[in-house]
């Protein structure tokens, strides 16, 4: 009877250590992706977990981008913070300068014992999310661009070439006016009014948006989107807006819904969008380069990403830098990215999964959704390597009010584009003396 009993107890502690050894490591993924785009996360997850059995990802949505951060903030000073948190572009020096809050994603790797290379990333991309010394900080994970998209149907009874989209902001002018002409109550509506007409608008035309390289270069950089080129395009837009060719529809991509509607002809907004236009437009549509002003010297040079990346938080076991390791690497595969790429319109970060999609025939067969690989892959220069700045959230809501200023005829575009400057650097004042 004893000697069953012993059996029985070493059989037990067996099971025990066996179940310990086996024990699954789960990893949080907080994101802020929404219906289709939050299916395909989950999925993401999911493939993953079926993929090996060490590590299960959950994939948990928390809200906007402002709300996740926020929620991120609280449980890291609660000591629940998640192993990965998403975070939208104009978060990443916040994210940098979060003192210990954060592990680099090179960091992580090295942790892991994972080989990484962040060279296979589309350099436009990798250099945003790469600190000074050369660590790619975030994982690089949903990129996007602004891009123009056009109603073909409407430019067809207009008599406009429907082969091509304007390439110059003077033949959108041109555009508008033989569309309004033509009986068409919204020519051109626009999301993302700050992204696309201050943020890249400068990287496009080579132009600073801020000093210190777009704030690339410390956190002593002051905003300069108040220069004669600037003020001359709001203005313009402002001109436009009173002669009815130009409809303001919303800060965030509203604007869209306007598009895919049938409502306005023409919209600039994310690389995005493509998938939800491609799913609700009931006309022929096309996507061509965001526009340039062809007297500009150095335009169009490259646009910059919106979109967001994943973040490591600090403060985890070693055994979950490992998982998180293993998550990211997964989803560096080229078919994956390729995939994600071709469902959703965001950019295929990887070079490799861009020539998988060329090489499948999808450009081809879908013209104009190489457009934002296209404006991406061009080498950066300081003016365009992207927008590095704190309080970025905030500098965007006070550019926001200002334009909005503009639209509706309270000021002018010098008398907004100056204040938006005043106001955003005293935010960047504050958080430079926040972090020193």
């Amino acid at each position: 009877m004893r000697m069953n009993l012993k059996v029985l107890a070493a059989t037990g502690l067996f099971a025990v250590m066996t179940t310990s050894a086996h024990a699954v490591t789960e990893i949080a993924w907080w994101h802020s992706m929404t219906g289709a785009l939050g299916d395909r996360v989950a999925g993401l997850a999911d493939q993953f977990n079926k993929s090996q059995s060490d590590y299960k990802v959950n994939a948990v949505y928390k809200g906007s981008y402002d709300e996740a951060m926020s929620a991120a903030v609280a449980a890291y000073r609660a000591g629940n913070a998640p192993n990965i948190l998403q975070v939208f572009e104009v978060g990443t020096a916040t994210m940098m300068y979060s003192k210990g809050a954060v592990k680099p994603v090179t960091e992580v790797m090295k942790i892991a014992g994972e080989k990484f290379d962040s060279s296979v990333y589309v350099p436009a991309v990798a250099g945003y999310y790469t600190s000074p010394k050369g660590e790619l900080v975030s994982f690089p994970f949903n990129s996007s661009t602004t891009v123009f998209y056009y109603n073909k149907d409407m430019f067809d009874k207009a008599g406009l070439d429907t082969a091509k989209g304007p390439a110059t902001w003077q033949e959108v002018l041109a555009a508008a006016a033989k569309l309004k002409a033509n009986g068409e109550r919204c020519a051109y509506t626009t999301g993302w009014q700050s992204w696309v007409h201050l943020e890249n608008f400068s990287a496009w035309h080579n132009a600073e948006f801020a000093t210190k390289n777009n704030g690339f270069g410390g956190l002593d950089a002051r905003l300069k989107f108040n220069s004669p080129l600037h003020v001359k395009h709001i203005e313009n837009m402002a001109n436009w807006a009173k002669q009815g060719y130009f409809t303001y529809a919303g800060r965030k991509n509203e604007p869209e819904a306007k598009f895919y509607s049938g409502e306005c002809a023409m919209l600039t907004s994310s690389s995005a969008a493509y998938a939800n236009i491609a799913k609700n437009a009931k006309f022929k549509f096309a996507v061509s380069a965001l526009p340039y002003y062809a007297d500009t010297q150095g335009a169009p040079q490259n646009t910059i990403i919106g979109g967001a990346s994943l973040w490591a938080m600090s403060g985890k076991k070693t055994e979950e830098y490992k998982g998180v390791a293993k998550f990211f690497k997964f989803l560096s595969q080229p078919e994956l990215q390729a995939r994600w790429h071709q469902e959703t319109g965001y950019l295929p970060i990887t070079k490799a999964a861009y020539d998988l999609t060329k090489k499948s025939g999808f450009y081809e067969k879908n013209p104009g959704t190489d457009v934002s690989v296209q404006q991406m892959i061009v080498k950066t220069t300081d003016k365009s390597r992207g927008i590095r700045l704190g309080n970025f959230v905030q500098i965007r809501g006070v550019i926001d009010e200002e334009l909005e200023n503009v639209w509706t005829g309270k000021k002018s575009a010098k008398e907004a584009l100056d204040n938006a400057v005043k106001r955003g650097d005293e935010l960047l004042i504050r958080f430079e003396r926040a972090n020193k």
